[in-house]
């Protein structure tokens, strides 16, 4: 008869980067439905994953009071949980609840938050593209270089 051995599953195990540890955060905020313990238990996994010593240097508290803080039993203050997601590089941010069309002020702040996304991502852009102003041949190639000239405001190469 064989004997089947059954061990604990530990989500810090498996989390690796910054990036899975804010996606693994960000669902259990979701999850949570109001349970601070639960998010607070979800902190104290992202920071065991990280290491709970190197979490407690960086946030200047004890490794007992972080553990005991994040254990899932307890409700951390706010003033530790921003303390430890800066240590863990994970930022907060809000988005509004409801996003229904009834809701102007939702409307609102969610139109301001796509234009910022899309001016951060239009920022990492390099454009080497200008208006064609030019000869057929420019537009043919795309490309307006221009070149600082001191004698002449400025000289463009094609």
């Amino acid at each position: 008869m064989t004997k089947t051995i059954i061990s604990r599953y530990d989500v810090a195990e498996h989390l690796r980067t910054t990036e899975e540890m804010a996606a693994y955060l960000d669902a259990c905020i979701e999850e949570a439905d109001g349970d601070a313990a639960f998010i607070a238990k979800a902190l104290g996994d992202i920071a065991r994953a990280r290491g709970m010593s190197q979490i407690a240097r960086d946030t200047g508290l004890s490794r007992e009071s972080l553990y005991r803080s994040l254990d899932g039993e307890h409700i951390p203050s706010f003033d530790t949980i921003l303390k430890v997601t800066k240590a863990l590089g994970i930022h907060l941010h809000a988005d509004p609840a409801d996003l229904g069309i009834e809701n102007p002020t939702a409307r609102k702040l969610t139109l301001a938050s796509n234009i910022i996304r899309l001016l951060a991502f239009l920022s990492l852009l390099t454009v080497n593209t200008r208006p064609d102003f030019g000869r057929s041949s420019d537009r043919q190639s795309g490309y307006w270089n221009v070149e600082s000239n001191p004698g002449n405001c400025c000289s463009h190469t094609y």
